[in-house]
């Protein structure tokens, strides 16, 4: 996506001057000419960099004024201040007041396209970094090898360059977030700003505040932008969509079908470019039956849905990721890494996983810290946490109290296959050829023998 900038300069030979030598680099641009119009159209559509003459003729205030008044109200856009009056004490004070360089007129075209590329690296970098510190740990790619997560991948590698909103749902844990961030690393917005609101968490009262921003004072004091304006050429994420009220469903209808909105308090429309992805874990068409969400909303967002997978339908994934987890936490804490023995992973994969890949990697976080014994010996199922045993399905609770001594030997062979084998088809979601490879089968074999044991469970789906 093009970075737009903002020129202000009272000589119009030296504005269209300017405009050519950016739009020739692809650059989009916009002009002004006084400063009260520098500073509306920066409040009409904030621009990735402002170029601004010092000394403007007709003008409220010159352009150290102009800079303060951007500065107190989007510190993070830089600024290049020109002037053809330049003395070494204007150049201290524009950088004093948060100015990113100073050019003197007339200047060269080159040394002008140098310091715009290296004023909006500075930014872009600027802005990673502090996203980095506020979501450090966060993952930021889907992991796994199944089927089902490859699936996923390609759906995002597809619709990612689109521009297309993509309502993402799934259970709580279950990557929605991440699969959120990827559409944004792989899309033409990448360089812009990645915002996410939880819908989950604010307080009713606070929706329109977070979403439209402030107006404030006619000097700009108390002015406060909301998420719409900050995620202006990026994304932004309505995290959890469902929890929003109905009123605001109301008012960010026409925000998404305009891009335009007025902060709380103001008269102008503000405008906006942003490509805006939701989330949920709930079904939107019965919140919509039931009243609770506009169907008008939901189909703005729907434009192309993505469903993510909860952990318990890609269990082959499960080992894998609880490595992975395991790894990150021994990193992060300072402790040595540990492995996990064949029957812990067993019993992880046996396993519901309601809070899905969440509540896998806090588990890995928990065992690792409080786990009793040698750090060199494996992490094994008796290790793991009895919660863990109690959410398992039925039929993996082998029933160690029975008196097998009592059975012949044919039935104590039966019953120790029987749970073993079911136990091993719900670790590979019932895949009858990958169970048949682990436990050393033919696959027609395989079959006879759940026949002849009468094993129907329902993890024999697939086939």
């Amino acid at each position: 996506m093009a970075h737009e900038i903002l020129i202000v300069d009272d000589e119009p030979d030296i504005r269209m001057l300017i405009e050519g030598i950016l739009e020739d680099e692809g650059y989009e641009t916009r002009v002004a000419a006084t400063s009260d119009a520098a500073i509306a159209a920066f409040r009409a559509r904030r621009p990735s960099l402002v170029i601004l003459d010092v000394w403007l003729r007709d003008s409220q205030l010159d352009g150290l004024g102009i800079l303060n008044v951007l500065h107190a109200e989007e510190p993070s856009i830089p600024v290049i201040m020109i002037s053809g009056h330049g003395t070494i004490e204007t150049a201290v004070a524009a950088l004093q007041h948060g100015a990113y360089d100073f050019i003197e007129k007339p200047f060269q075209a080159d040394r002008l396209l140098v310091v715009v590329r290296r004023a909006l690296e500075a930014s872009r970098l600027a802005r990673e970094n502090e996203e980095l510190r506020l979501r450090a740990g966060q993952d930021t790619e889907l992991f796994g090898n199944s089927a089902l997560i490859t699936a996923v991948r390609g759906q995002i590698e597809r619709v990612a360059p689109t521009g297309s909103r993509v309502l993402i749902t799934g259970g709580p844990g279950a990557g929605k977030e991440v699969a959120a961030r990827m559409i944004h690393a792989r899309s033409r917005r990448a360089d812009g700003p990645f915002v996410a609101l939880n819908c989950a968490i604010l307080a009713p009262n606070r929706f329109e505040e977070e979403l439209f921003g402030l107006e404030g004072a006619a000097d700009g004091t108390g002015r406060r932008t909301g998420v719409l304006e900050r995620a202006h050429g990026g994304t932004l994420v309505l995290d959890e969509v469902a929890d929003m009220p109905l009123e605001t469903q109301g008012k960010i209808v026409r925000a998404l079908q305009d891009q335009t909105f007025e902060r709380l308090g103001g008269s102008t429309r503000v405008k906006v470019d942003i490509r805006v992805l939701a989330t949920t874990n709930r079904d939107l068409q019965a919140e919509i039956m039931a009243g609770r969400f506009r169907e008008d909303l939901y189909y703005r967002l729907a434009v192309v849905p993505l469903r993510l997978p909860g952990l318990r339908e890609r269990r082959d994934d499960i080992p894998g990721l609880a490595e992975l987890f395991l790894r990150r936490a021994a990193e992060m804490a300072g402790l040595p890494q540990r492995e996990l023995s064949a029957d812990a992973i067993a019993a992880l994969q046996a396993y519901d996983w309601p809070g899905n890949a969440r509540e896998l990697r806090n588990l890995m976080e928990r065992v690792l810290i409080m786990m009793p014994g040698n750090s060199m010996e494996p992490i094994r199922a008796e290790m793991l946490p009895s919660t863990l045993g109690e959410g398992a399905p039925a039929l993996l609770k082998f029933d160690a109290s029975a008196d097998v001594m009592s059975l012949p030997l044919r039935d104590a062979r039966d019953m120790f296959e029987t749970q073993y084998l079911q136990a091993q088809l719900l670790r590979f979601g019932g895949n009858i050829s990958r169970t048949a490879i682990f436990v050393g089968m033919e696959r027609s074999a395989l079959h006879r023998k759940l026949k002849q044991l009468g094993v129907t469970s329902e993890e024999r789906g697939v086939g």
